[in-house]
């Protein structure tokens, strides 16, 4: 006969929250050498859309720093609200500043030249970046953590923007379509505005902290 032992709510609280910090801290650390690859990337090939990645990617290090500083507080839904304004903020630069890259894209007809660099680096987020959101979303949704999700969601965005700029780069280097990037960045800034719009008003995960907590002090008082 096999005994399940489960484990108590408080415990299994701080494992979640454990292993939130431990994943924004990894969300960091890749961004900030994405960061760097994708802007000399860009430099050097000339591309505006790698500059951009790699500046998105500076926008995620703040969207993670700040969950990761969220959950350093004794109690991390007190910081809950402002966590997500944070974050909302990052989603809406993120989305002008895509949206006015591809747009200069486009009127400029600017040529890009091949990225070997390029390509490898966006490549691999396409490949990085799926696996970090979908833990954090995982745990973030058991903990109840309308900010933990609303940045699992601001890196599934990150996600798409990798895989566009991937197909640009590949469809101006093997067809010379040198707008593939552009296009597709401007579908992105759609998702960005839309995910923007839900972590401000607090809609990114049904149930908060806050609310658990009220709800398991309403049993107790019971």
């Amino acid at each position: 006969m096999t005994s399940t032992i489960s484990m108590p709510a408080d415990e299994r609280r701080s494992v979640l929250q454990r292993r939130v910090r431990l994943i924004v801290s990894a969300t960091i650390a890749y961004n900030l050498v994405e960061a760097v690859v994708a802007i000399t990337a860009g430099s050097i090939a000339s591309s505006a859309a790698l500059i951009g990645f790699g500046l998105d990617s500076v926008i995620e290090v703040l969207s993670a720093a700040a969950v990761a500083w969220q959950f350093t507080r004794r109690d991390p839904e007190r910081w809950e609200k402002g966590t997500l304004r944070v974050i909302a903020l990052a989603f809406f630069a993120l989305a002008a500043y895509v949206s006015v890259t591809s747009i200069f894209a486009l009127a400029g007809q600017e040529q890009v030249q091949h990225s070997t660099l390029g390509i490898v680096i966006t490549a691999l987020s396409v490949v990085v970046m799926p696996f970090l959101s979908l833990t954090e979303r995982r745990a973030g949704r058991e903990l109840g953590s309308a900010s933990a999700v609303a940045d699992s969601k601001q890196t599934l965005i990150c996600t798409y923007l990798s895989a566009a700029v991937l197909v640009g780069l590949v469809a101006n280097s093997l067809l010379g379509w040198w707008w593939a990037d552009a296009i597709a960045g401007l579908v992105i800034t759609a998702f960005a505005i839309r995910e923007g719009i839900e972590a401000w008003r607090g809609d990114a995960c049904a149930t908060s902290v806050g609310m658990l907590l009220e709800n398991d002090s309403d049993t107790h008082e019971r």
